[in-house]
């Protein structure tokens, strides 16, 4: 059984996870209207893979016995300046995403709940690479410039993602 202050701070995380996925799919319809198709794909794939992730952490509070209180979502994001500025707000998200996780680990570390901690380190490795993936695509698009036969290349690129089962 987990303490309430962690289950406090799942519950938390709950919550930054759905805002994620909405996040993204506010991105994959800014995407949308923008005719980047490839870039509305690998958003809305985004937001499904956050949406299991939320899930991950319910379903971890619902097998410690822990109350969950889902809390409001806040209204995303819903215009960006340019194909780039829409991936820089992905990288920083996930780095706020990647920053709120560790301060997860290091709660159950000082709390010494060892199952939080390791289920946490699923969590802690999927964030390098969602940190990768991002800063990937915003060094290609800022290599591409304003160039509009690179962003479409780009575009293309991203439209080959499809969605893992195992998110």
């Amino acid at each position: 059984m987990i303490s309430k202050k962690m289950a406090d701070a799942l519950n938390g995380q709950v919550n930054k996870e759905f805002y994620s996925s909405y996040l993204y799919l506010s991105m994959a319809a800014w995407s949308q209207a923008k005719n980047l198709k490839g870039f509305a794909n690998w958003f809305s794939i985004q937001a499904q893979e956050e949406l299991g992730h939320a899930l991950k952490f319910f379903k971890y509070l619902e097998d410690q016995g822990a109350t969950i209180r889902l809390q409001a979502i806040d209204a995303p994001t819903a215009t960006f300046a340019s194909p780039t500025a829409v991936f820089e707000a992905t990288l920083k998200h996930e780095q706020f995403i990647t920053e709120s996780i560790h301060k997860l680990v290091d709660q159950a570390v000082a709390e010494k709940d060892h199952a939080t901690q390791i289920m946490l380190q699923w969590f802690v490795t999927e964030q390098v690479e969602e940190e990768a993936n991002a800063m990937d695509i915003v060094q290609k698009l800022k290599l591409v410039g304003d160039d509009p036969r690179g962003l479409f290349l780009v575009d293309r690129e991203l439209a080959q993602r499809q969605s893992s089962a195992a998110e």
